[in-house]
Parts: C-alpha cells; sequence; structure tokens
C-alpha cells in the first residue's frame, strides 16, 4: 500500500519541481547571467579585467544589452529546469523514503547519500542545459572583448549552437564538462538536502495535523541551506563554467579537463578565483531553492491537479 501511495505521489512531485525551478529562475536569472560572466572573466597580464564586482558587471551589462539582454539564454533554462528540478526533487525523495531503516529513520549519512544520488540524477539534464545556457550569458562579454581588439563575434542561438555540437560530435557534444558538473551537483546535494531536512524540522507545524512545516519555515530552511551549499561548492562551479565556455576571449586561456582547469586557475589567478561570483552565486541560490521548496511543501500542485496531499 505504502508502494502504491508513493508512485501515486509523483506526479505531483514532479509538477512541483517543474513549477518552482520556473518561477525561480524567471526571478533570479538576471544575477545567474552576472555570475556566469565574473566566473568566466580572466585577469590580463596587466591586471585588467572587464568587471570589478557583481554591481560593476551589473550595471555594465544592463547599459550594454538592456534589460532583455539579462535574460540572455533564459529561454533554454526555463525549458529544461522543469524536467531538471522535477528529476532532483523526487529523486532526492525516492531515495529518502528506500533509504529508511526498518525504525523509519534516515540518519544523516542516509540523507547525505539521498541527496547525493539526487544530484546524479539531474546531471542528464543539467549539463546540456548549462552548457548551453553559459555560452549565451557569456556571449554579450566576449563580443565586447572582441571589438576591444577590433574583431566581432557572430551571434548565434541556443538552437543554433546545439544543432551545432550535434553535428560535430554527436550526442556527447552536449555533455562537455560532464564531470565538473557531477563533482558540482552530487556536492552540493550531499550538503543542500540534509541541510534542509535539519533546519525544516526545526521550525513550527503547521495546525492542520499534517506535521508539515509552516511556510515561512520552508522558505527560510530552503534559502539557508541553498545559499551555504552553493558557496561551498562555488570553487567547482567556477571551474565547470570556465570547462563550458566554449567561445574564449582574446588572450584567455582553454582548459583540458578539471585537474588542469584547477591547476592552471590557481597558478594564474590564485585561491580567490574559485569563489569568483560566490556572493553572486548565493543570492541566486537562496531565493531559488526558497522557492522551489516552498512550492513543493505547499503542494501547489496537489491543489491544481486535484491529489489529496500524501
Amino acid at each position: 500500500m505504502a508502494e502504491k501511495q508513493s508512485q501515486f505521489s509523483l506526479v505531483p512531485k514532479i509538477v512541483n519541481g517543474g513549477i518552482a525551478g520556473i518561477i525561480g529562475v524567471t526571478c533570479v536569472f538576471p544575477l545567474d547571467l552576472v555570475k556566469t560572466r565574473l566566473q568566466n572573466q580572466q585577469i590580463g597580464p596587466n591586471g585588467e579585467k572587464m568587471y570589478s564586482n557583481m554591481v560593476d558587471a551589473f550595471k555594465k551589462t544592463y547599459r550594454a544589452e538592456g534589460f532583455l539582454g539579462m535574460y540572455r539564454g533564459s529561454a533554454v533554462n526555463i525549458l529544461l529546469i522543469t524536467p531538471e528540478k522535477a528529476i532532483k526533487l523526487a529523486a532526492n525523495d525516492f531515495f529518502r523514503y528506500n533509504l529508511q531503516t526498518k525504525e523509519k529513520t534516515l540518519p544523516i549519512f542516509r540523507q547525505m547519500v539521498a541527496g547525493g544520488l539526487a544530484g546524479l540524477c539531474q546531471i542528464v539534464i543539467t549539463t546540456p542545459m548549462e552548457l548551453l545556457k553559459i555560452q549565451m550569458q557569456d556571449a554579450g562579454r566576449v563580443a565586447a572583448q572582441a571589438l576591444l581588439v577590433g574583431k566581432t563575434v557572430k551571434k548565434t542561438s541556443a538552437t543554433q549552437l546545439a544543432l551545432g555540437l550535434l553535428k560535430q560530435h554527436g550526442i556527447l557534444g552536449l555533455y562537455k564538462g560532464t564531470g565538473a558538473t557531477m563533482l558540482r551537483d552530487v556536492t552540493f546535494s550531499v550538503i543542500y538536502f540534509p541541510l534542509f531536512a535539519t533546519l525544516n524540522s526545526l521550525g513550527p507545524r503547521k495546525n492542520d495535523g499534517s506535521g508539515e512545516a509552516v511556510f515561512w519555515c520552508s522558505f527560510l530552511s530552503g534559502c539557508t541551506a541553498g545559499s551555504f551549499a552553493a558557496l561551498a561548492v562555488n570553487p567547482m562551479d567556477v571551474i565547470k563554467t570556465r570547462l563550458q565556455a566554449l567561445t574564449k576571449a582574446e588572450g584567455e586561456r582553454s582548459y583540458s579537463g578539471v585537474g588542469n582547469a584547477f591547476v592552471n586557475i590557481l597558478k594564474y589567478e590564485g585561491p580567490t578565483a574559485f569563489f569568483k561570483g560566490g556572493a553572486c552565486r548565493m543570492i541566486v541560490i537562496a531565493p531559488l531553492f526558497g522557492i522551489a521548496q516552498t512550492v513543493y511543501f505547499l503542494g501547489v500542485a496537489e491543489y491544481l491537479l486535484g491529489y489529496q496531499r500524501g
């Protein structure tokens, strides 16, 4: 009976993940774009750089590309965020359910395993989504750098880029940076899900007898756990972003893999380079996961689809 209930509730869990992802991405995408540009910029031989900080990057991008420019690459993200968030949240629930002890408890280590497996499942969608999104987000920075040396960069769309990669490299062309994506997302989920569950369990419960946390508790728990996990994995995110940037600005280094990227970033830019865009990423991830967990725990899909909360 418990198994049937688990399968029955899977559909609304997936829909909740999708709704949460779309709302969250729409709210924070401009900051995510700024984060990508900060992480991808490399310091010149004389210490020159296009953006000095998050605010400077935001101002320059808005001034040069306008409001719509701040959402460059959002279409592919919104399209793929539904399956990505759905897989992540539903997989975590699935693994938490199946990793319970005979006493129906879930020790912290098993919570971490469940989170890590959920993160592993999502990279099927996350890797191509991030690859295409990063090219779109970083296009304005690369074009501006090219203009400074009298060159131009041909504009392209996410569709053209995806078709070009498929034609040249097959389906594997869309999975460049899979290792770095796996490192980031598995580690993030290992930290995030147990931390969220712990924080969420500390808050007050609803008065309807469901035993679930109140609205603000789920939201704040998601924000806190998300921002902490985001900062912890920022070095892996910098490496992933650099590896997935297919078009480099004039004079920028390319990397052959995770190890090569780590060594060269450390050598030429120092340890602080691994935390480029860290504050930006925390600001992006906190509301993204706060919104996600709130939609998930409020059961928006259950209400819309007429399902009973399980």
